[in-house]
């Protein structure tokens, strides 16, 4: 029987989705969770991960082996329930991912959970995916919305999105001019091309741009055409949400403040080509560019040059279009940024082995390649780590994520350990820095550089197995050179009192907007004086939707967050109320809950209003305070049956606020105003 630690269980949790059931049931001797196919469905729509019958883990992060009396019992659930359709929609798992292990002594069952593969998801409890499809956050399992059910319906039957024929659209849909340039540009790369020849029909219906169905005789343009080739109007009647937006930011932060700006603001086509086309050149500009011969000829583009075309195709062809997240580029002095809407198809290990192709728009991806941009089989990405590595910088950074629904690429031009780094890691940590294994001296480094460090990001960067990372990262914590937050697979490493002020470095680079600014994002490029222009979609429909679920009528300009419906009105009183924390940055503990119990009185705020008013990340909150506030009774959760709820809020008990204002210790705060 194979014998585990808990330490070894806690080193595991960095690395991957960690569930821990205590399983003991009524007797004692244990038995099948009855959420246990919550968890499986969750993880196996998600990233995959391991669930272990019989530890408990409390609190968060922290295991203790109460073991499982009678394995063989629980083993038969198990199977039964996974082989039954009326419990579980498939059975992902066999004989090898399943087994009895030993820790601390005691006996506990180990359940590897794969990844669904696309065809298989969504995996979902019961008979209904509509009401029994979860998915996994940091937190635990959440049951997905309708709308993200369908989503994953579609990407299990369409292995082509791209391909779908839009009723009654036309010629007259399109941009003339793309269209010819495009000809154009065909001809300068394949001079020769049988298609050349064809009427612009036939051509389109060579690319994928225009298609027949044989069935009912109905012909028109494809999604592929109207997006490749199309007029912005036509294109936001098919697809309402559709925004493209490249920015080019003056400096390397995190305000979303730019000099230059292509988006669909009705000034141009709108369409994917003439958008590449804007923004290669301007990705390209002011690159250093050596002087190198082939030959007698000069050789003006590098691997930077390969890598960036690459990653912005891959952008374009690989996005989900029914998505609510816009395509957004970001040109940095010290990074470029790429987001599309949708997660990987592959999991992130195959996209960066290569050789394997899954692409969701596949005939984007050929109208692309016959103009000889962007690559076959699966090369892209390591073609653009490889080139990226080339250049001794920090290897790019790619992620997806499923709340909301988006793949991003960090491209750091940025040395992997900089010196001017390494001077002021030397200077704030003294000798004690240099003594360190070069493993820990990256692990540094990154949170210099990048907010953070996780151990997937460290993984990443270096060949030492993830046991010893999981090891160093430790021995940072304990020797004060980090501090870490988060639990499991969730977890991640700061400089002392110095936590980072989002949830996601990355994405908030990606969008380049704080918790301040978050409001000020969602209108950003529609301001008055653009409003006032012809240069908006037609339609308010077609205003970009932020990844904080952040919704703007066009009517009273009124944001909410979380579909709370918070008007501005009331924000800015919000607002008011939480400068003390928000302006000073770091509060006492008491100011800081007192300060919550004052914003959630008489009324519901999410986790993520709070830190918008606070400007502290979610994550810091509730594991900080607002847990324990609940326990307490200061608060009270809006699904208190459901802890992890997508929409969780809290509001201030009736007798905590009273009750902390009279404690003679906070007696010089009063409550706030009615």
């Amino acid at each position: 029987m194979t014998s585990l630690s808990i330490l070894d269980i806690e080193d595991l949790a960095e690395g991957c989705d960690i569930e821990a059931k205590k399983a003991a049931g009524r007797d004692g001797q244990g038995e099948l969770p009855k959420s246990f196919f919550e968890s499986y469905a969750a993880m196996a729509n998600t990233y995959g991960g391991i669930i272990f019958l019989g530890i408990d883990e409390k609190p968060k992060g922290k295991f203790v082996a109460t073991g499982i009396g009678d394995p063989p019992h629980v083993l038969k659930s198990l199977w039964d329930g996974l082989n039954n359709l009326q419990q579980i929609s498939v059975n992902l798992l066999n004989d090898r991912m399943v087994d009895v292990i030993e820790v601390q002594s005691k006996q506990v069952i180990r359940i590897q959970v794969p990844r669904a593969s696309r065809a298989q998801r969504p995996v979902y409890r019961g008979q209904n995916p509509l009401k029994g499809t979860y998915r996994r956050n940091y937190e635990g399992d959440y049951l997905c919305d309708e709308e993200t059910v369908k989503r994953m319906m579609a990407e299990q039957v369409e292995d082509v999105r791209d391909s779908r024929l839009l009723e009654k659209y036309g010629f007259d849909d399109l941009d003339e001019n793309t269209l010819k340039v495009y000809r154009n540009q065909l001809k300068a790369t394949k001079p020769t091309h049988p298609w050349l020849d064809l009427d612009d029909q036939e051509f389109l219906r060579s690319l994928g741009g225009w298609r027949r169905d044989r069935q009912t005789g109905d012909e028109g343009l494809t999604l592929a055409g109207l997006l490749m080739f199309g007029k912005l109007p036509s294109i936001l009647e098919a697809v309402p949400n559709y925004v493209v937006d490249y920015q080019e930011r003056p400096e390397p932060r995190t305000e979303a403040r730019w000099v230059d700006r292509v988006t669909t603001d009705g000034t141009w086509s709108g369409n994917l080509y003439d958008f590449y086309r804007k923004v290669i050149q301007k990705l390209f500009s002011d690159l250093k560019v050596p002087f190198k011969l082939k030959g007698a000829e000069r050789v003006d583009e590098t691997p930077v040059h390969e890598a960036l075309r690459e990653a912005l195709v891959n952008t374009l062809i690989h996005a989900d279009y029914t998505g609510r997240v816009p395509i957004l580029i970001v040109k940095r002095p010290d990074m470029f940024l790429f987001r599309n809407p949708g997660t990987m198809r592959l999991p992130l290990e195959d996209a960066l082995r290569g050789g394997t192709s899954d692409c969701r728009n596949r005939n984007l991806q050929k109208m692309f390649q016959l103009v000889g941009l962007g690559e076959q089989a699966g090369s892209g990405i390591p073609k653009i780590y490889r080139n990226w590595k080339q250049q001794h910088w920090r290897l790019p950074q790619l992620l997806d994520t499923v709340e909301p629904e988006q793949t991003l690429l960090a491209m750091l031009m940025v040395n992997l350990l900089p010196e001017e780094t390494l001077r002021e890691l030397d200077e704030r940590f003294g000798s004690s820095f240099r003594e360190l294994s070069n493993e820990q001296r990256l692990a540094l480094a990154t949170v210099a550089i990048e907010g953070k460090v996780t151990h997937t990001r460290l993984k990443c960067m270096t060949t030492t197995h993830p046991h010893d990372l999981t090891k160093a990262l430790c021995a940072l914590v304990k020797d004060g050179f980090l501090e870490s937050d988060g639990a499991s697979r969730g977890t991640f490493y700061f400089f002392p009192g110095e936590p980072p002020d989002i949830e996601s470095d990355i994405v908030s680079q990606a969008y380049g907007l704080t918790k301040k600014k978050v409001q000020e994002d969602v209108l950003s490029g529609f301001d008055s004086e653009q409003a006032s222009s012809d240069h908006l979609p037609a339609s308010s429909d077609h205003l970009p939707a932020s990844s904080d679920h952040l919704q703007v009528s066009s009517d009273h300009l009124q944001v909410s967050s979380d579909h709370l419906q918070v008007s501005s009105d009331h924000f800015e009183s919000l607002k008011v109320i939480a400068a003390p924390v928000r302006e000073k940055g770091k509060v006492s503990n008491e100011v800081m809950e007192q300060t919550i119990l004052q914003l959630c009185e008489d009324r519901f705020l999410t986790t993520r209003e709070l830190g918008e008013l606070l400007d502290n990340t979610p994550n810091y909150l509730r594991s900080r305070f607002l847990s324990k506030m609940v326990k307490a009774g200061q608060l009270e959760l809006r699904y208190p049956d459901k802890p992890t709820h997508e929409a969780q809020a809290y509001v201030t008990q009736k007798s905590a606020l009273s009750a902390f204002v009279s404690n003679p210790k906070h007696s010089d705060i009063s409550p706030s105003p009615q």
